[in-house]
């Protein structure tokens, strides 16, 4: 289901792949806030690691949603099954197109699927990958490249996602201010 905020442009996916369980959950966690925050739908983590998903469910439960998280053991039927149905799917990377470039090629209308590597990622995810995208052609952490692509692809339109959820922040120059129910 597409969301208000968005009428008339495709779904966003993250697929997480190389996840390591012993080394990568905090980054993979941040992975999966940043999607959400950032306008994403949906994300995919290959390599299962239940705690990360655990932790952002209860993120989504806490501070609103919709967001849905999902394990996968293949990250190739993820990426074919998007393909299948005509999204895109970019390849977030420091080898690819320079990213205002790749943005400049998507269609808002299509479904998106970024995929988000942590560790060296296979040869045949830059061969599959309509767009292979680079956030600056330098290393950098894959939760600031996935800000600044979903920050681009969705033009800041994700600073209009409502999120209802128990808890929410509300802006304040100084302090934490939050309100407690369902409220926007």
């Amino acid at each position: 289901m597409v969301e208000p905020w968005r009428e008339g442009k495709g779904r966003i996916g993250v697929l997480r792949i190389g996840h390591r369980p012993g080394r990568d959950k905090r980054i993979t966690t941040h992975v999966c806030l940043t999607a959400r925050a950032l306008g994403a739908d949906v994300v995919y983590v290959h390599e299962p690691d239940e705690r990360v998903l655990e932790s952002v469910d209860g993120v989504v439960k806490r501070f609103g949603g919709p967001f849905e998280t999902h394990l996968v053991a293949s990250w190739r039927d993820i990426m074919r099954s998007w393909k299948a149905r005509g999204a895109q799917v970019v390849h977030l990377t420091m080898y690819g197109i320079p990213l205002d470039e790749a943005v400049s090629r998507l269609d808002a209308e299509r479904d998106l699927l970024v995929v988000v590597g942590a560790e060296k990622v296979p040869w045949e995810v830059y061969e599959e990958a309509e767009v292979n995208v680079s956030v600056g052609s330098q290393p950098h952490s894959e939760v600031a490249a996935l800000a600044l692509f979903l920050d681009r692809a969705t033009k800041g339109e994700w600073d209009l996602r409502p999120f209802e959820g128990e808890v929410r922040v509300v802006p304040s120059e100084k302090g934490k201010a939050v309100s407690k129910g369902n409220a926007q």
